[in-house]
């Protein structure tokens, strides 16, 4: 059992979580995404004073390591890894559709499908089961009609996520159940109590976020100079 600090940056909303031997002592959200930066530092510095914990008692650091924002993926890995540096503990790098997955264990559907809103009709999405097997793995998609038509034929899958309206307006598969669900850095404590137990941690040197598809950037206007 371990005392985890748990970093989620990758979403619209930000979150942090402080767990031990998997059950939260504190959690903080912040929903401006331009303030996340900002906003993290703080927080983790009062999340420990107000606990009576010392930071230097943490046994590892976990955090969402994509997909999602680029801009957050690199607020929250660059954070985890200066907490681990500094004081030498384990980095944990959590896939953030898995993260959203575990949110979602209690549907009562076949299969799970967390989606991330990308550009126009594009998400970041992947298939788990319900006790967070793999069925697809994570991947950048542009939606249609005819998506996920072959896992759809044998099972109720429950599409959540702020990418699912936009399968939302186009499917009308009876085999389709939308949910409002929203994960934050606490769905991550189960995650990243195994991957400690197991010691299976991230390469603080070499570890990048895992964005699934190149950034884009518009292309520039030639000038009229």
């Amino acid at each position: 059992m371990a005392l985890i600090l748990n970093i989620d940056t990758a979403l619209d909303a930000a979150s942090i979580c402080l767990a031990k031997n998997g059950e939260v002592i504190s959690i903080s959200k912040n929903e401006k995404q331009e303030d996340h930066a900002a906003w993290m530092h703080l927080t983790i510095k009062q999340m420990f004073q107000n606990s009576g914990i010392s930071i230097n008692n943490l046994d590892a650091v976990a955090v969402s390591i994509g997909p999602g924002s680029y801009t957050g993926l690199r607020i929250g890995l660059a954070a985890a890894k200066g907490i681990c540096y500094a004081l030498n503990k384990p980095l944990i790098a959590v896939n953030t559709l898995l993260m959203m997955a575990n949110a979602a264990q209690g549907e009562s559907t076949d299969l799970l499908c967390p989606m991330i809103d990308a550009r126009r009709m594009e998400v970041f999405t992947a298939i788990y089961s319900n006790n967070l097997q793999v069925i697809m793995e994570p991947k950048a998609l542009v939606l249609n009609e005819k998506s996920f038509a072959q896992e759809l034929s044998n099972n109720k899958i429950c599409f959540f996520g702020s990418g699912s309206e936009k399968f939302r307006s186009v499917c009308n598969n009876a085999n389709v159940v939308f949910s409002n669900i929203i994960s934050n850095a606490s769905h991550m404590i189960p995650l990243s109590e195994k991957y400690f137990i197991e010691k299976q941690f991230a390469d603080l040197a070499y570890t990048e976020p895992l964005y699934l598809k190149e950034f884009y950037t518009p292309p520039q206007r030639p000038s009229s100079h």
